[in-house]
C-alpha cells in the first residue's frame, strides 16, 4: 500500500507529483488495514537532507505489503546545519525523544558526511551510537545505509572501516551468494548499485563475526550483509536508493571543487556510469573548466540537460524488491504495538527462524 501524509512534510507533494500514490489521512482512516510506523534517522548533510527523505520515502512507498507506511524522519545532534535546513526540520522531523515514547515498527539509518579519519572523533557519534542502542532493543529491524553501516559494525563489532587508495564511486554489477535468505527472494541473481564511499569493510572481517553476506561485487566489495540472527540488523554499503542523477551531482560537485582549488587532480568518471556520449560532453566541459582555472574566468555551468536523457537507472527495481521483502517480513512478526518489537512466540536470536 501507499504512504500515508501524516504530516505536511514536502517530500509528499514532490512524490505525488512524481506519480507516486499517497493517502491522505482521512482516506487512510477509512482502510481496515494495519499500519506500520517506519523511522528515517536522516544525518545526511544540507544538500542531500531532502533528496535523501525522497529516495528512502520511495522505496517505502513502493513495497507491495498490505499496510498503511508511516515513516518518521528525525535527526540528531553533532551535525553542522545551515538556517534553512534546521527550520525544516523543526517543522517537519521529529525529535528522538518522541519517537522513543511512540515506538517504530523498523528504522532506517541513512550515510553521513565526515570530517575526522576515526568515526568515534565525530561529534555526531555519541547520539549516533545513543539511536543505536535504543533500536537494539525496541526496533525489530534497523537498516543502515553506508556511513551508518560502517559505524553499527564498529559499535557492535569492533571492526574499524579501512580507507581505499581511492573513492569507490559508480554502478556496479552485483552477485547474490545466498539465494535462499527471505530478503533477496525471487530476485534476479546478478543486479547493479550504486556506490560511492572512500571505506570499506570487507567480507572477510564481516565473516570473521558471524555477519552474514548475501549481496556482493568482484568489483565493490559487500553490497548487503545481516547481522548473525539474520533480520535484525540490515546492511548496506551502496546505495540503491540513488536515483539516476545522484552520482551526476556528486561528479559535479567534484568538478566544482577542482575549479575552487579544493582538489588538485581532476575529477575521474564514476565508473560503469556514463556512455561514451555523456564522456564526450563531459571530456570538452573539462577543458573549459581548467581553462577557466587557469585564467581565473567565471565558470560556464555544467550541459546537464544534454547529459540526463542518456543516464540509466538499472537498480531500481532490485532495490524495491529488497525493501519490499524488507518490509514484508517486519510485517510478519513486529508486534501490533510498535512499542513492543516482536509478537508473542518470536524469537528475537532468530526471528525469521532460519
Amino acid at each position: 500500500m501507499p504512504l500515508v501524509a501524516h504530516t505536511d512534510l514536502p517530500t509528499f507533494r514532490r512524490l505525488h507529483d512524481e506519480g507516486e500514490e499517497i493517502l491522505t489521512p482521512d482516506r487512510a482512516s477509512h482502510q481496515c488495514i494495519r499500519e506500520l510506523h517506519i523511522g528515517l534517522l536522516n544525518i545526511m548533510p544540507d544538500a542531500a537532507l531532502e533528496a535523501t527523505e525522497r529516495q528512502f520515502f520511495r522505496l517505502v512507498g513502493a513495497c507491495n505489503q498490505i499496510a498503511q507506511f508511516h515513516v518518521h524522519p528525525f535527526t540528531i545532534e553533532g551535525l553542522e546545519r545551515s538556517p534553512a535546513a534546521w527550520e525544516h526540520i523543526h517543522r517537519y522531523y521529529e525529535s528522538f525523544e518522541q519517537i522513543k515514547r511512540d515506538g517504530l515498527d523498523a528504522l532506517i539509518i541513512s550515510g553521513a558526511n565526515v570530517t575526522h579519519d576515526h568515526l568515534q572523533d565525530e561529534a555526531f557519534w555519541q547520539p549516533l551510537t545513543e539511536v543505536f542502542a535504543w533500536a537494539k532493543q525496541n526496533v525489530t529491524s534497523i537498516l543502515c545505509s553506508c556511513l551508518a553501516t560502517h559505524a553499527l559494525i564498529q559499535r557492535c563489532y569492533g571492526v574499524e572501516r579501512t580507507r581505499l587508495p581511492a573513492k569507490r564511486w559508480g554502478v556496479f554489477s552485483h552477485k547474490v551468494i545466498d539465494r535462499n535468505h527471505p530478503l533477496i527472494a525471487e530476485i534476479n541473481t546478478r543486479f547493479d548499485v550504486p556506490h560511492s564511499r572512500y571505506n570499506e569493510v570487507f567480507q572477510a572481517d564481516m565473516e570473521k563475526h558471524g555477519l552474514k553476506v548475501l549481496v556482493a561485487s568482484e568489483e565493490a566489495g559487500v553490497h548487503l550483509a545481516v547481522s548473525p540472527d539474520g533480520f535484525r540488523i540490515v546492511f548496506f554499503q551502496g546505495h540503491p536508493e540513488y536515483d539516476d542523477i545522484s552520482l551526476l551531482k556528486e561528479y559535479k560537485r567534484e568538478v566544482l571543487r577542482f575549479y575552487n582549488g579544493e582538489r588538485d587532480d581532476y575529477p575521474p568518471y564514476p565508473d560503469h556510469y556514463f556512455d561514451p556520449y555523456v564522456q564526450g560532453i563531459l571530456a570538452d566541459y573539462a577543458e573549459h573548466v581548467k581553462s577557466a582555472k587557469a585564467s581565473a574566468q567565471p565558470l560556464q555551468a555544467m550541459p546537464e540537460e544534454r547529459i540526463v536523457e542518456h543516464l540509466d537507472i538499472t537498480w531500481r527495481d532490485s532495490a524495491k524488491a529488497v525493501f519490499n521483502n524488507w518490509l514484508g517480513k517486519v510485517y510478519q512478526i513486529t508486534n501490533e504495538d510498535r512499542r513492543l518489537p516482536f509478537m508473542e512466540g518470536i524469537d528475537p536470536g532468530n526471528p525469521l527462524g532460519l
